[in-house]
């Protein structure tokens, strides 16, 4: 695959497929149907509710999702793999030492630390979906 070529497959990583990873594949699934699309993380995590509230703003429901680990997923027959962590992207370049995908890093904040007010929190939830969905629609456009 060809650096910016549109890909068929995609798995979004981060490190709990809890916020990052299921906000960036509900986006990419939106705004790029076509494309087999899929979320994994590292490690063990839960549901995030201010994730779910967020992406509930756009019409887009991950409540009933299940965080994953990559493990769990057992597939990595996707063509591209866009890490958003740093801890996810050391992971998958291991894996791409002995398998064929492509690996894009797109640092991405995680906005589970932010304190302060529920609205606050929201807006640091808002500002990882609205910079994720930016990046989406760019890389992804056909």
């Amino acid at each position: 695959m060809s650096v910016g070529s549109v890909p068929r497959s995609v798995l979004f990583v981060c490190r709990h497929n809890a916020i990052r990873s299921p906000i960036a594949a509900a986006l990419a699934r939106l705004h790029a149907p076509s494309i087999y699309i899929r979320s994994a993380g590292v490690e063990y995590g839960e549901a995030d509710p201010f994730a779910v509230a967020v992406m509930a703003e756009m019409d887009l429901d991950i409540s009933k999702r299940v965080p994953r680990t990559l493990v769990e997923l057992a597939d990595t027959s996707f063509d591209l793999i866009v890490t958003l962590a740093p801890e996810a992207h050391h992971h998958v370049l291991d894996l791409a030492r002995t398998q064929s995908f492509d690996v894009e890093y797109w640092p991405t904040l995680d906005p589970s630390g932010t304190d302060g007010s529920r609205e606050q929190i929201l807006e640091s939830y808002r500002a990882c979906r609205n910079a994720l969905d930016g990046v989406i629609r760019e890389r992804f456009a056909s």
